[in-house]
């Protein structure tokens, strides 16, 4: 579980996004990095347990997303993000499918998959949606997904892509460019013994569409 001083930290980040704040208040920060790293060590072996091409001897510190904004191409030129990220995959760069957890006071999620892929992974997804459409609707339709996950679509193609007929009875499903599913989680869930079981258990409902979009880039 999560310290309470953890999210607060994070809270107090959003409303003094400033760098002389930052520092003034330094050793806060890296009392919430340490109970950031250390819930992200309790997820690693576990995770792995239920996804095995993950390594149980991850380093945690590769798997905690820095606090700090690279702002030279953003108009918003606050410093600091305003949440701790997780991700664990076989990349740290994380471009491939994988798994996520958002830490952000009354935002915070869990979710998986695979968020905007570049164009050849991308490709390679839709024809793996394209030949094997039931399966992908069997993972995505599943009771414990269905209940829990969302499917985002807001990144989704207005049009058919090139090479796929309109009428396609799963043109929709092709018109997406990312393929996540995220879950939302209340903060109080971060303070509970039993965090880390229910994580792996959310981690363990989007599984198989990791394992679907996976196996797609690697054919």
């Amino acid at each position: 579980m999560l310290k309470k001083e953890t999210l607060n930290f994070i809270k107090d980040v959003a409303e003094n996004n400033n760098r002389e704040w930052f520092a003034a208040n330094k050793a806060v920060y890296e009392a919430a990095k340490e109970d950031a790293l250390a819930l992200a060590a309790a997820i690693i072996p576990e995770l792995a347990k239920i996804d095995p091409i993950l390594s149980a001897e991850a380093d945690p510190k590769k798997c905690l997303l820095r606090i700090y904004r690279d702002v030279r191409f953003s108009k918003n030129k606050d410093p600091y993000k305003n949440n701790y990220g997780m991700w664990f995959s076989t990349k740290k760069g994380g471009n491939e499918p994988g798994y996520y957890l958002h830490i952000q006071p009354g935002k915070s999620f869990i979710a998986g998959g695979y968020w905007m892929p570049d164009v050849p992974h991308l490709k390679l997804i839709r024809q793996e949606i394209d030949y094997n459409a039931e399966d992908f609707k069997a993972i995505i339709n599943e009771k414990d997904f269905k209940k829990n996950f969302k499917l985002g679509v807001d990144n989704a193609l207005k049009n058919a892509p090139k090479g796929y007929d309109p009428a396609d009875p799963n043109i929709e499903l092709l018109k997406l460019k990312s393929f996540e599913a995220t879950m939302q989680i209340d903060d109080e869930e971060f303070f509970k013994p039993n965090l880390v079981n229910k994580l792996i258990s959310s981690f363990k409902t989007v599984q198989p569409l990791v394992a679907f979009l996976r196996n797609a880039i690697e054919q």
